[in-house]
């Protein structure tokens, strides 16, 4: 792989250890996926946060990148930690954990990372301009990133997008290519998709049945909030780091002649039963589990009004990331949620927070990607439901 004068002075070390270490890194994957160069990235976006996920060796890792001098050359968010930095005790999180939790972010931070702990960074100020490329870890965001909002970025583990956030590059292949970022099958809906879940349940029947592919989504048109759902499902069950979809950004340059001689995949009603079956494993769950992917203001004001009037027995936890929790603390939905009995849980999710921990046993979420990450991460069984579905069962004072 060809590197620039200035690349080989930071492999050899000349701008210090750290930079030399996520050169080698870089480097490495470069000549596996054949690249021919590296390229400049506007932003990265790095999982691997929680002490959950990662644990003694990540916080090592991250312990000697920050005493090597490691410091992020371009704008960089992170994934959600395992605790919400600020209420960690009042909701319950284990001191030991969040005493290894808060080093990891002192490492991040001293690092240079914005103040995001987010899986939805395009929500809370890196949101990449089409045509973009970028160096993003987890899944959703990717598959967001490159479908949505025309950025390009290849589905990075934590380790490449901390190391091209400490070198403000990434290899040239896969995605950030034109010609890799073409449909390979269309997708023809014979159901109808009018909620969160039934977003959710189609993407993630999508993945299933593809693995590894660039889907055309056809004739179908869903809101913001879906298809952050849609995105987040779809990676959970497969390889998709893109699709195409009416709305998103790269869809409408697609012409007819690029949609001929697909491979075709038909989910009707019975696609979606069979992955609801899969799934859903509870008939009664303890807890209600909000927000994976982090909620949104407007999925925040959703909950707010569904479950006006409707004090459960049950905990309720809406995950959102910091800033969208200040903008909901202005506009009175934190007040109004609380009122009812739910907890707003910033900073992690329920995925990569230890869940028992916080007492949940069980939970009811509108998210295939929890559905299937809370019984593998934490031995949490689920039960789909849909938002609408989650607070009307419990009209009338449960």
């Amino acid at each position: 792989m060809y590197l620039t004068k200035h690349e080989e002075k930071m492999l050899n070390g000349e701008y210090g250890e750290a930079k030399a270490t996520a050169m080698r890194l870089l480097c490495a994957l470069g000549e596996i996926y054949e690249a021919k160069r590296l390229i400049p990235v506007k932003s990265c976006h790095i999982s691997g946060v929680s002490y959950k996920t990662i644990g003694d060796v990540g916080l090592d890792f991250l312990r000697q990148m920050v005493k090597e001098g490691a410091s992020f050359a371009v704008k960089t968010t992170v994934n959600p930690c395992g605790i919400d930095l600020e209420d960690w005790e009042k909701i319950g999180f284990p001191n030991e954990f969040a005493k290894k939790q808060l080093e990891i972010v002192d490492c991040f931070r001293a690092m240079g990372a914005l103040r995001s702990y987010s899986c939805t960074p395009y929500l809370i100020g890196n949101r990449p301009r089409p045509g973009e490329h970028v160096a993003w870890s987890e899944s959703s965001a990717i598959a967001y990133a490159n479908s949505i909002l025309g950025a390009r970025t290849n589905r990075e583990g934590g380790p490449s997008a901390l190391a091209s956030a400490i070198t403000g590059k990434t290899p040239y292949y896969g995605l950030h290519l034109p010609e890799n970022r073409k449909p390979t099958h269309m997708v023809s809906v014979k159901c109808k998709v009018e909620n969160d879940l039934e977003a959710s349940l189609l993407g993630y029947t999508v993945g299933k049945n593809l693995g590894l592919a660039t889907p055309y989504i056809g004739k179908i048109r869903l809101r913001q909030d879906f298809l952050k759902g849609l995105a987040a499902s779809m990676a959970s069950s497969s390889s998709i780091s893109m699709f195409y979809v009416e709305g998103s950004y790269e869809a409408k340059y697609i012409g007819e002649r690029e949609l001929k001689g697909l491979e075709k995949l038909e989910v009707d009603d019975h696609a979606l039963q069979k992955t609801f079956e899969e799934l859903s494993t509870q008939r009664e769950a303890s807890t209600i589990c909000l927000g994976c992917p982090h909620l949104s203001l407007n999925e925040l004001k959703r909950i707010s009004e569904l479950a006006t009037g409707r004090r459960g027995e049950r905990k309720l936890l809406c995950f959102t990331s910091y800033q969208t929790f200040l903008k909901a603390e202005k506009n009175g939905l934190v007040r109004r949620i609380q009122k009812i009995g739910g907890t707003i849980v910033k900073d992690t999710c329920m995925v990569v927070s230890p869940l028992t921990d916080i007492g949940v046993e069980s939970m009811e979420t509108n998210s295939c990607k929890a559905s299937y990450y809370a019984p593998l991460l934490s031995g949490v069984k689920v039960k789909l439901n849909s938002l609408e579905g989650i607070f009307s069962q419990i009209r009338g004072g449960d």
